[in-house]
């Protein structure tokens, strides 16, 4: 070169002219590709600066660097080794032809099998043709182990040290220097290196080894390199590959010939050291024996016939193709229990510890029957193998679009893995594979294994291709387009993640701000997304060592032989809720034990413990790399421990549609797009399943399995998948306590349901719907608590017409809600969806249109509603001074629907029925008209049409204090002539709606009861109602007086109770041995109790004389007295006292109000008790004689035909004999008492001669005396009508003796009929 010809003096002197300038130029483009890239920048900055002293300055450190890089490009130049090639090799005697064809053409194909050379042999041949001195030879592998192992050949063949012309790389470990020349690393790291250099200026040659195996990686490099090379026409990619398919390859990379088909890249063919290998097809059923069941074999089975048939044949181990782990361990319990002769057994398979591993290299005796999974097929070269035995079978991992998961299911291999398989045993000598199915199985199958990337999730290599900006996925020159379903579920699991903005129109999204992030970590998306959310939450330590164990095999070794005492070493690491913290706890544990042991007490410790040392170096190596990234990223790890929760919320961000909710019956988990599966047996949480789970991956062998599993919350998916939640809102609904419209929200994702059924404000979903559900419920109906004045004075007019409406019991008068809703409608903003806004919006509008919101009655009156007199519908009911409030509820079957009239509990007593049978004036007509119609139909006839008949029989009457039926009666017969009987009208009849509610309320208006029978409710109420009473003149109530020192007692007192004037009627209450003052509700109650307080009040003052009064009885007198039925003659005596103070009361005219009277009353019964005892004690001689004699007669009649007779006699004794008999009877009717009881006599002595005729009496007897019980049972004693009441208890016994001994006479007439009118005059 010219530049290197010139004395270095001269070269190194600044240019001072453009000519100069263009001269460097051209010396930079021949320095190794790194110093071009970088002086050629500084070139470009010096050309834009003015001429100068600084310009001299930058061109003369230019020049200086110039100098100095084509000194390192000399050192390179002289640093090429002499390369040699074996002889053995057959690519060595392919050498020219390849060297031909790199140095003709931009790629070349180079297929052989394995074993030919082609790996370590073609980087020395560009090593020869001058390649790797201005820019590295890179060399893909596809494992770290091979990239090492490679680089450690080639530099031996080379005689150079490792690390310098022959340097490697793989994740976390560099060793390539600054005169390395040919570069061996894993596909992976040169896809990181395209994100920081496109244009792979550090190379002038890649060499893409084993690219038959078509993983994604590889697939990806390929696509890329074909958009690459036109930019780069100084790169040479030579494809190395078996000889499966290599046109695929040369047709990728075809170059375009005008007028004419593409060109294929060359293809060069180096043949393998390979050995005859004879194929036998034992198929697992043989042809024409499929309907014998017995002689169908199972694989195990099959595999057995193998290995005893190859034992015939000359010695060599046996290779054993299998699909999975377990079926090696069936497979070789199978064989081990044979106990083959000088046969040794061995498993072969990733998951492995390293030391079982390397078993199937070491040296050994006898025969060996390697069983191994397909890592045997290409990855490791097992030696010694001589035969085969292939199922036809393996577990190839294949993505599911319709799970969405990774499945590995057991599937039959291609054509070109078979005769990979079948090529294991022609290495060394002639071989013999054995297929367990026959040759036309074989030929149906498909020639080539399908690549990875039609089979596995996209999302790294489209985050990467985003990234690098590569453009639309589908349109990227892929050697097999990968399957429009699969770009989208990568595309769906990027958009999961939040890498992606949600597609556009079928675009893929843009890369968000965290998906740039994302694509910065040299993790799976998954995990990295764990990450970004660790750092949000604290938690970054944490989760980088669980994601650097989740990228690695698991370093938790179970060998096949020892799982049960490898479980219980790995127990101490488990966690009941978290398979991930048992990484962490395992993590813990490891540092410990290194700061504690030496390096190889660790080693040995990890191997007593089941735990594999290089995945743990690895483990923290990958952490430590991940480590460092995240802070170049400017994350900061925490320095305290995470909090659970939080670190399992990072984990699940990268894991959404992994969850699961666990479903009892079934005993398995409900996952995304309603997936179910299990999770695995080595998890802790496997016994017991907790009700929402997630895992690290779901994988479909048997069976869907989640591995690596932890306890999590619904709700915590909720938060971070609310770009991938789908919302379903169901019963909207005004709730008045938030005045809101509310609404129930399930939330899915991926159709699980993580949020069941949950409250929601429905005004950001809904804001229309809210909005008129907020106008019908809070304005129209008035379900809203506010305090604005319009609303609350609209409420008050509507009230004021529905009120009218139940009044009239008509539902036309106010107008329909559809009104009162256009009314707002029209007024409100489309905004206002709550009460809330409302309060917003309308509290600077009221100040404009204050009026805007305000209705007028008579925008609320129907014009079709007339006729209507509010008078007739009055709001009070008066009788008397009393004002009662009324009320109208038209509710038809509602117990008060109707007129209502509110009775305060103190009037109860005072508020007499009359009156109320006429009802209010509008209703009055309808009333009677329903009154007419109850009557018998030949009568009701008569008045046809009815209502014409009521309406003039009303015509210009009002209440007069006559009942309804009484001016009914009386109208009709002068109308018509007809009389009407009142027994013939029925009232019960008439609907309940036309008969008054009493409704009786306490001082706060709440009900104590209610109901149409106004008598009734006093019944009810009498205690309460005289309690009121009392208690509303309880300033008056005394108790303990033994004399009258109260001063004049008012006979009447009044007041306010309740905003009503409660009269009350004070009096003197017996107390015993005291008299006390009580206020009652009625005059004759208070009657009763102050004749009996002056009576005990009175024989205070004045004690009897009985002493002196039983000295003057005679013996016979004293005899008969002794015949009571008090008991005891003191009793009796008793009894006597009261009626003697009776008397003098009596003759006083009634009971004494002041103190002066009451002193007459005392000097009186002092006076005249002694001869009044006297008297009456006469007078009850005669009573008690007769008393005892007839029941005497009573017991000795034993005729059961006169039991009924004989026990009405009994009954009717002993109501005017008996204890307190003679006060009660009072010494007026003593007399009659002694004509009663001759009565019974005569009755007894007709009695067995006309029993029947006694009964047929006694039936009449027995109906009046029923009567008479049931009115006395509705009447208090003292209430208006108890006067009545008990003369109709004498007049009864007047009608005995009229019935059973008429010749003693009675003093009036009488008889049944009037007894019966006399019970009719009383109240209610």
């Amino acid at each position: 070169m010219t530049s290197q010809s010139e004395p270095a003096p001269l070269r190194n002197r600044p240019p001072r002219n453009p000519s100069q300038l263009a001269e460097l130029r051209k010396r930079v483009d021949e320095l190794t590709a790194q110093d071009r890239r970088r002086l050629g920048r500084r070139l470009d900055g010096v050309r834009r600066m003015k001429p100068g002293d600084a310009l001299d300055a930058a061109m003369a450190q230019i020049t200086s660097a110039v100098g100095t890089a084509e000194e390192k490009l000399a050192l390179r130049v002289a640093g090429v080794p002499t390369v040699s090639y074996p002889d053995e090799l057959p690519v060595s005697q392919k050498r020219d032809d390849i060297a031909d064809a790199i140095r003709d053409h931009q790629v070349v194909i180079v297929a052989g099998e394995t074993g030919s050379g082609k790996t370590t042999q073609i980087p020395k041949i560009c090593l020869e043709l001058g390649r790797g001195v201005r820019g590295l030879i890179g060399h893909t592998q596809p494992r770290r182990l091979a990239a090492r192992t490679v680089a450690e050949r080639i530099a031996e063949e080379l005689q150079t040290p490792l690390g310098g012309v022959v340097g490697w790389k793989v994740r976390f470990t560099d060793h390539v220097g600054d005169q390395t020349m040919i570069k061996l690393m894993t596909d992976g790291i040169l896809l990181a290196e395209i994100q920081h250099d496109r244009s792979l200026a550090m190379y002038d040659t890649l060499i893409i080894d084993e690219a038959h195996e078509r993983s994604l990686n590889i697939d990806f490099i390929l696509g890329y390199l074909k958009q690459l090379l036109p930019k780069r026409p100084d790169l040479k990619v030579i494809i190395t590959s078996a000889t499966i398919d290599p046109e695929r390859f040369a047709a990728h990379f075809s170059t375009a010939v005008v007028g004419g088909e593409p060109k294929p890249a060359p293809i060069v063919e180096v043949s393998g050291r390979t050995y005859p290998v004879e194929v036998r097809y034992r198929p697992l059923v043989v042809e024409g024996d499929e309907e014998d069941n017995d002689d169908e074999r199972d694989q195990i089975q099959a595999i057995s016939d193998a290995v005893d048939e190859l034992a015939g044949e000359a010695p060599g181990d046996v290779l054993v193709f299998l699909s999975g782990e377990r079926e090696i361990r069936d497979t070789a319990d199978m064989l081990r229990k044979r106990n083959l002769r000088h046969t040794e057994i061995l498993p072969l398979y990733a998951r492995l510890s390293t030391a079982e591993q390397h078993k199937v290299f070491q040296p050994h005796t006898g025969r060996r029957i390697v069983l191994a999974t397909n890592v045997a097929e290409t990855s490791l070269t097992v030696p010694g193998i001589k035969y085969v035995v292939d199922p036809g079978t393996a577990r190839i991992s294949r993505y599911s679009n319709r799970l969405k998961v990774q499945r590995l299911p057991i599937e039959a291999v291609s054509q070109a893995s078979a005769n990979q398989r079948k090529g294991r045993c022609g290495r060394t000598s002639d071989g013999i594979a054995i297929r367990l199915y026959d040759e036309a199985d074989f030929i149906g199958r498909p020639e080539f294994t399908e690549p990875e990337i039609l089979r596995t999730n996209l999302a790294s290599v489209i985050l990467q291709m985003i990234s690098l900006g590569l453009g639309d996925i589908a349109a990227f020159p892929f050697i097999d387009p990968p399957d429009r379903r699969n770009i989208a579920d990568g595309l769906d699991l990027l958009h999961e993640l939040g890498a992606l903005e949600a597609p556009v129109r079928g675009e893929p999204g843009k890369l968000t701000p965290l998906g740039r992030k994302l694509a910065q970590l040299p993790v799976d998306p998954r995990l990295g997304r764990m990450v970004l959310e660790a750092d949000r939450n604290g938690c970054l330590r944490e989760v980088l060592i669980i994601t650097a164990a989740l990228s690695i095999q698991d370093p938790r070794e179970r060998p096949a032989d020892k799982q049960q005492a490898a479980g219980e070493k790995h127990a101490r690491f488990a966690d009941k809720d978290s398979d991930f913290v048992a990484f962490l706890n395992l993590w813990n544990w490891i540092k410990e034990q290194q700061q504690e042991l030496s390096s190889n007490q660790f080693r040995r410790t990890c191997k007593t413990d089941f735990l594999h040392y290089l995945r743990i170096r690895e483990w923290q190596d990958l952490e430590s790399q991940l480590r460092q990234v995240v802070k170049g990223m400017g994350f900061t790890l925490n320095t305290v421990p995470a909090d659970a929760q939080r670190l399992h919320q990072s984990l699940l961000s990268g894991l959404l549609s992994h969850i699961g909710m666990h479903d009892p019956e079934k005993r398995d988990f409900i996952g995304a797009r309603n997936a179910r599966f299990s999770l695995f047996p080595g998890s802790s949480l496997f016994k017991k399943a907790p009700k929402w789970v997630m895992a690290a991956e779901l994988v479909e062998t048997s069976r869907l399995w989640g591995r690596i599993a932890a306890k999590i919350e619904p709700e915590w998916a909720e938060s971070l998948a609310e770009h991938l939640v789908k919302r379903q809102y169901s019963e909207p609904h005004w709730e008045k306590k938030q005045a809101a419209v509310l609404a129930y929200e399930k939330v899915t994702l991926y159709g699980i349901p993580i949020v069941a059924k949950r409250k929601v404000n429905f005004g950001r979903i809904d804001p229309a719907l809210s909005r008129e559900l907020f106008i019908r419920h809070a304005l129209v109906d008035g379900d809203w608590e506010t305090h604005h004045e319009f609303f609350h004075a609209n409420r008050d007019l509507l009230a004021e017409v529905e009120e009218l409406e139940h009044r009239v019991r008509r539902r036309d008068i106010l107008v329909d809600d559809g009104t009162l809703f256009d009314f707002y409608d029209e007024r409100l903003p489309a905004d206002v969806v709550s009460g809330r806004h409302f309060d917003s919006w309308w509290k600077k509008a009221r100040h404009k249109t204050p009026d805007l919101l305000s209705f007028e009655k008579s925008m609320l009156v129907n014009e079709a509603a007339g006729g209507v007199d509010e008078d007739d519908y009055p709001d009070v009911w008066r009788q008397g001074e009393f004002e009662l409030p009324l009320t109208y509820q038209f509710e038809p079957g509602a117990n008060a629907d109707g007129v209502t009239v509110h009775i305060p509990l103190p009037l109860l007593n005072q508020i007499t029925p009359a009156g109320f049978d006429w009802q209010i004036p509008g209703v009055r007509e309808e009333l009677a008209v329903a009154l007419v119609r109850s009557l018998p139909k030949a009568i009701r006839r008569n008045f046809v049409p009815v209502p014409d008949y009521v309406k003039e029989a009303l015509a210009g009457q009002k209440p007069d204090g006559q009942p309804l039926l009484a001016l009914l009666e009386r109208q009709l017969r002068a109308m018509t002539g007809i009389v009407v009987a009142r027994e013939a009208w029925e009232p019960e009849k008439i609907p309940d709606h036309l008969r008054m509610t009493f409704r009786v309320e306490d001082e706060q208006g709440k009900t104590l009861a209610e109901g149409k029978d106004l008598a009734e409710l006093k019944r009810r109420l009498r205690d309460k109602a005289q309690a009121a009473v009392a208690a509303a003149a309880d300033d008056m109530e005394q108790h303990g007086l033994r004399a009258w020192t109260i001063g004049p007692l008012a006979k009447v007192v009044e007041r306010q109770r309740g905003g009503y004037a409660v009269k009350g009627y004070p009096a003197l209450v017996d107390e015993g041995d005291s008299v006390g003052v009580g206020v009652f509700d009625s005059p004759g109650e208070q009657w009763t109790a102050m004749w009996r307080g002056t009576r005990r009040l009175v024989l205070l003052g004045a004690p009897p004389p009985l002493k002196s009064l039983q000295g003057r009885l005679s013996n016979q007198a004293k005899l008969a007295l002794s015949r009571n039925p008090h008991g005891s003659v003191a009793k009796l005596l008793e009894d006597v006292v009261t009626t003697a103070v009776d008397k003098v009361i009596i003759e006083a005219g009634g009971p004494a109000w002041d103190a002066d009277a009451f002193a007459a009353l005392v000097a009186k019964a002092r006076a005249d008790m002694p001869d009044t005892m006297y008297a009456i004690l006469q007078q009850l001689e005669p009573i008690l004689s007769l008393s005892y004699d007839i029941d005497r007669q009573l017991k000795s009649i034993t005729n059961v035909l006169l039991v009924r007779s004989v026990a009405d006699i009994r009954a009717q004794l002993t109501g005017l004999v008996y204890p307190g008999f003679v006060a009660s009877t009072g010494l007026r009717r003593l007399p009659d008492l002694v004509r009663y009881l001759r009565a019974i006599e005569q009755r007894l002595a007709k009695l067995p001669e006309s029993p029947q005729r006694d009964r047929e009496r006694l039936l009449l007897i027995e109906d009046v005396q029923q009567e008479y019980t049931d009115a006395r049972a509705s009447i208090r004693p003292g209430a208006p009508g108890w006067d009545t009441l008990a003369e109709v208890r004498w007049m009864i016994e007047e009608l005995r003796v009229s019935y059973f001994a008429q010749s003693l006479g009675t003093p009036y007439p009488v008889s049944d009929k009037r007894i019966y009118r006399a019970l009719a005059t009383l109240p209610g």
